[in-house]
This record gives C-alpha cells, structure tokens and sequence, in this order.
C-alpha cells in the first residue's frame, strides 16, 4: 500500500454539543455541518485538507451500522484518514490489512459523497481509515502542444 497523504483527521466527541461548544465556539475554528448533520468540519484549517467533529453516535452508525459504541471495542477519541492514489487501493489496501491479521470495523465502501474507504481500530482506540476522497486529488494537467490519442 502507498499512502499518498493526510486526508483527514478529527476527534470523535461523546457529546455533540460539547464537541460543538468547544471546537466551534470556544476555539472558534470554522466549521459547518455535513448537510445539516451534527458532524462538523471544515476545509479552511492551513496544515489539514479536511478536519472534523465527529459525534460518538455517527461514528458508531458509519462503522457499525448502529448508534451505541459496542462494547469490545475500545471508544475512539480520534480519527484518522490516510489516502491512497484510487479506488481500486482502497480494496487493495483492505486485503492487504486483513492478511497481516486486522480486523476492519467495514468492509470497503463508497459514501454518498464519493468516498471509497475501509476503516480499522488500533488497540489504543484511534480510528483508521485508508480512503479515496476523488476532490482531494486533482487531475494532472496535459501538457501544452501535447498531442491527443484517438481511440482506434
């Protein structure tokens, strides 16, 4: 697997007004919801592409597919998300994590907004993703004068 780059990171918080009070109010950090949700985040942090607050209850129903934190699992406090250079890395990056012996709290998915990613958790807790995020990588330019290919 080839990590390209931080994608994103975040801190999971067990209360949502809390987590909202203190990033958003007390550090005054500009983020906005994820279409009215309670996820907040923002792109306008120098030194991170995407940082986010991500409510306990969320983080519970994207890995999990419920809103209570299982037992057995250690509760996050932190995530994580690294990128690779496709789609296609994410699956490859799945199989290659389960045969060194991890467990994926999901198999490889795609999100409504684009996102291919698979997640695992560390035994202290942080929340891992290896994730393709398409807007996060743009496409290389064509050089001038370059000439284009024709399909045969």
């Amino acid at each position: 697997m080839r990590i390209r780059f931080i994608g994103s990171i975040g801190v999971i918080s067990r209360s949502r007004s809390a987590g909202r009070r203190f990033y958003r109010d007390s550090l005054n950090l500009p983020l906005v919801s994820a279409k009215g949700g309670d996820f907040l985040f923002t792109q306008k942090l120098e030194g991170s592409r995407y940082f986010g607050v991500w409510p306990l209850s969320e983080a519970a129903r994207t890995c999990f597919g419920r809103d209570r934190w299982p037992r057995g699992h250690p509760v996050p406090q932190m995530f994580i998300e690294f990128e690779v250079g496709s789609p296609a890395a994410v699956t490859r990056a799945a199989a290659e994590l389960t045969g060194q012996g991890l467990r994926l709290l999901h198999p490889p998915r795609t999100d409504p907004w684009g996102q291919r990613v698979v997640r695992l958790q560390t035994r202290d807790g942080l929340i891992v993703g290896i994730s393709f995020v398409p807007w996060m990588h743009p496409k290389p330019r064509r050089r001038a004068g370059a000439a284009r290919r024709r399909p045969r």
